[in-house]
Protein backbone atom coordinates (compact mmCIF):
# COMPACT_ATOMS: atom_id res chain seq x y z
CA UNK A 1 0.00 0.00 0.00
CA UNK A 2 1.31 3.41 -0.96
CA UNK A 3 1.91 5.38 2.24
CA UNK A 4 3.29 8.67 0.90
CA UNK A 5 1.66 12.04 0.45
CA UNK A 6 -1.20 12.27 -2.01
CA UNK A 7 -2.26 15.37 -3.97
CA UNK A 8 -5.61 15.87 -5.70
CA UNK A 9 -6.95 18.47 -8.17
CA UNK A 10 -9.75 18.85 -10.69
CA UNK A 11 -11.61 21.34 -12.79
CA UNK A 12 -15.30 22.22 -12.49
CA UNK A 13 -16.25 18.95 -14.19
CA UNK A 14 -14.52 16.91 -11.51
CA UNK A 15 -15.16 19.22 -8.57
CA UNK A 16 -17.92 17.19 -6.86
CA UNK A 17 -16.08 13.88 -7.29
CA UNK A 18 -12.88 15.47 -5.98
CA UNK A 19 -14.68 16.65 -2.83
CA UNK A 20 -16.05 13.13 -2.26
CA UNK A 21 -12.65 11.50 -2.82
CA UNK A 22 -10.93 13.86 -0.38
CA UNK A 23 -13.39 12.81 2.34
CA UNK A 24 -12.99 9.14 1.39
CA UNK A 25 -9.20 9.21 1.48
CA UNK A 26 -9.09 11.15 4.76
CA UNK A 27 -11.90 9.45 6.65
CA UNK A 28 -12.01 5.90 5.33
CA UNK A 29 -8.49 5.24 4.08
CA UNK A 30 -7.00 7.36 6.88
CA UNK A 31 -4.50 8.97 4.54
CA UNK A 32 -3.19 12.50 4.14
CA UNK A 33 -4.34 14.22 0.97
CA UNK A 34 -3.66 17.78 -0.18
CA UNK A 35 -6.41 19.43 -2.23
CA UNK A 36 -4.78 21.67 -4.83
CA UNK A 37 -8.05 23.11 -6.07
CA UNK A 38 -10.31 24.39 -7.07
CA UNK A 39 -11.68 25.39 -3.69
CA UNK A 40 -15.09 26.31 -5.10
CA UNK A 41 -17.15 25.42 -8.14
CA UNK A 42 -16.48 27.79 -11.03
CA UNK A 43 -17.97 26.69 -14.33
CA UNK A 44 -15.39 28.57 -16.41
CA UNK A 45 -12.22 27.27 -14.78
CA UNK A 46 -9.56 25.42 -16.79
CA UNK A 47 -8.00 22.13 -15.67
CA UNK A 48 -4.39 23.10 -16.58
CA UNK A 49 -4.51 25.79 -13.88
CA UNK A 50 -4.83 23.06 -11.23
CA UNK A 51 -3.39 19.97 -12.87
CA UNK A 52 -0.02 21.38 -13.96
CA UNK A 53 0.93 22.63 -10.46
CA UNK A 54 -0.12 19.24 -9.06
CA UNK A 55 1.97 17.36 -11.65
CA UNK A 56 5.01 19.50 -10.85
CA UNK A 57 4.60 18.77 -7.13
CA UNK A 58 4.25 15.04 -7.80
CA UNK A 59 7.40 15.00 -9.95
CA UNK A 60 9.45 17.14 -7.54
CA UNK A 61 8.43 15.29 -4.39
CA UNK A 62 8.25 11.76 -5.84
CA UNK A 63 4.71 11.24 -4.55
CA UNK A 64 1.35 10.37 -6.15
CA UNK A 65 -1.56 12.47 -7.33
CA UNK A 66 -5.14 12.20 -8.55
CA UNK A 67 -6.62 14.52 -11.17
CA UNK A 68 -10.22 14.66 -12.36
CA UNK A 69 -12.14 16.20 -15.25
CA UNK A 70 -15.26 15.13 -17.12
CA UNK A 71 -13.66 12.46 -19.33
CA UNK A 72 -10.21 12.11 -17.75
CA UNK A 73 -8.39 12.74 -21.02
CA UNK A 74 -7.60 16.45 -20.72
CA UNK A 75 -6.12 16.09 -17.25
CA UNK A 76 -4.12 13.07 -18.44
CA UNK A 77 -2.67 14.94 -21.41
CA UNK A 78 -1.77 17.95 -19.26
CA UNK A 79 -0.18 15.80 -16.53
CA UNK A 80 1.97 13.88 -18.99
CA UNK A 81 3.47 17.13 -20.30
CA UNK A 82 5.43 17.45 -17.05
CA UNK A 83 8.80 15.67 -16.98
CA UNK A 84 8.78 12.71 -14.62
CA UNK A 85 5.04 12.15 -14.77
CA UNK A 86 3.46 8.88 -15.79
CA UNK A 87 -0.29 9.48 -15.75
CA UNK A 88 -2.99 7.07 -16.81
CA UNK A 89 -6.77 6.98 -16.86
CA UNK A 90 -8.33 4.76 -14.20
CA UNK A 91 -11.40 3.71 -16.11
CA UNK A 92 -11.92 0.59 -13.98
CA UNK A 93 -10.41 -1.33 -11.08
CA UNK A 94 -8.20 -3.73 -13.11
CA UNK A 95 -6.83 -0.79 -15.11
CA UNK A 96 -5.95 1.02 -11.87
CA UNK A 97 -3.97 -2.00 -10.71
CA UNK A 98 -2.20 -2.71 -13.98
CA UNK A 99 -1.29 0.93 -14.63
CA UNK A 100 0.61 0.86 -11.36
CA UNK A 101 2.12 -2.63 -11.63
CA UNK A 102 3.16 -2.33 -15.29
CA UNK A 103 3.65 1.40 -15.84
CA UNK A 104 4.55 2.78 -12.41
CA UNK A 105 2.03 5.61 -12.73
CA UNK A 106 2.34 8.46 -10.31
CA UNK A 107 -0.86 10.25 -11.32
CA UNK A 108 -4.29 8.65 -11.53
CA UNK A 109 -6.67 10.42 -13.92
CA UNK A 110 -10.40 9.99 -13.40
CA UNK A 111 -13.45 10.71 -15.56
CA UNK A 112 -16.16 12.23 -13.39
CA UNK A 113 -18.85 11.80 -16.05
CA UNK A 114 -18.15 8.08 -16.50
CA UNK A 115 -17.55 6.77 -12.96
CA UNK A 116 -19.94 6.62 -10.05
CA UNK A 117 -18.55 7.92 -6.78
CA UNK A 118 -18.48 4.37 -5.39
CA UNK A 119 -16.64 3.01 -8.40
CA UNK A 120 -14.15 5.90 -8.32
CA UNK A 121 -13.45 5.18 -4.65
CA UNK A 122 -12.68 1.54 -5.48
CA UNK A 123 -10.43 2.59 -8.36
CA UNK A 124 -8.49 4.94 -6.06
CA UNK A 125 -8.18 2.29 -3.36
CA UNK A 126 -6.86 -0.35 -5.79
CA UNK A 127 -4.38 2.12 -7.31
CA UNK A 128 -3.08 3.04 -3.85
CA UNK A 129 -2.82 -0.65 -2.90
CA UNK A 130 -0.79 -1.48 -6.01
CA UNK A 131 2.96 -1.18 -6.39
CA UNK A 132 5.25 -1.24 -9.42
CA UNK A 133 6.23 -4.84 -10.24
CA UNK A 134 9.80 -3.86 -11.24
CA UNK A 135 9.73 -6.65 -13.83
CA UNK A 136 12.61 -6.24 -16.27
CA UNK A 137 10.36 -5.72 -19.29
CA UNK A 138 8.42 -2.93 -17.57
CA UNK A 139 11.60 -1.24 -16.33
CA UNK A 140 13.07 -1.49 -19.84
CA UNK A 141 10.01 0.07 -21.46
CA UNK A 142 9.83 2.94 -19.01
CA UNK A 143 13.55 3.59 -19.48
CA UNK A 144 13.06 3.84 -23.27
CA UNK A 145 10.43 6.50 -22.67
CA UNK A 146 12.63 8.37 -20.22
CA UNK A 147 15.58 8.26 -22.63
CA UNK A 148 13.52 9.98 -25.32
CA UNK A 149 12.23 12.90 -23.25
Amino acid sequence: MYEGLLYIASDHGGYQLKRRLVRYVQNELKRDIVDMGPTEYTETDDYPDYVLPLAKKVAEEDVRGIVICRNGVGVCIASNKVAGIRAGIGYNIPAAESMMKDDNTNILCLAADHLSEDHAMHVVERWLQSEFSKEERHVRRLQKIEDNI
